[in-house]
């Protein structure tokens, strides 16, 4: 079974109520899933998920300090989070306030770790981005992250005899 981790940091609930949606969608499609706020985790909790999925609010078009302090410490396990699936979301007051911004700030660790980034062609293309609380759109888009993280780990869980490793 695939393991998830949904984790976020959420000041008002809006990212709470985003990462308890997509936490929703990842068990759906049969996941294990934990869900936890970033501060009820450290940085070695990575290692036993074959999936990350990581939720900050938009702060001057950046990831909350807490979400960049679990990274900060993560960098002591280079290497080790190769191969696991990472996707990101985030939430923010204005549609201007650097939403993609933050979203790519977190995608950018998960690439640096070696980690596969799930996306979509359709929506919101590098992770959800909910203005406010999420609404049906967000939501929508929030469950299908989940369930497709869930997708893309278990895809790569049954072929990972044949991923090419460039070490």
């Amino acid at each position: 079974m695939i393991k998830v981790l949904v984790t976020y940091y959420s000041q008002k609930g809006d990212t709470e109520k985003m990462a308890a949606l997509i936490a929703s969608g990842a068990s759906e499609a049969s996941a294990e899933v934990t869900l936890r706020a970033v501060d009820e985790i450290r940085a070695a909790d990575l290692l036993k998920y074959d999936a990350i999925i990581v939720g900050s609010p938009t702060y001057y078009g950046s990831m909350a300090y807490q979400i960049k302090r679990l990274f900060d410490e993560s960098f002591k396990f280079h290497g080790k989070l190769k191969g696991k699936v990472g996707a990101a979301f985030t939430s923010s007051v204005n549609i201007g306030g650097g939403n993609e911004t933050t979203i790519l700030e977190i995608l950018h660790v998960f690439l640096v770790h070696g980690m596969i980034i799930q996306g979509f062609s359709k929506g919101d293309h590098y992770g959800p981005v909910s203005i406010g609380s999420p609404d049906e759109r967000v939501a929508m888009q929030c469950r299908l992250l989940g369930e497709q993280v869930v997708r893309l780990a278990q895809i790569l869980q049954a072929g990972k005899e044949s991923i090419p490793r460039f070490d």
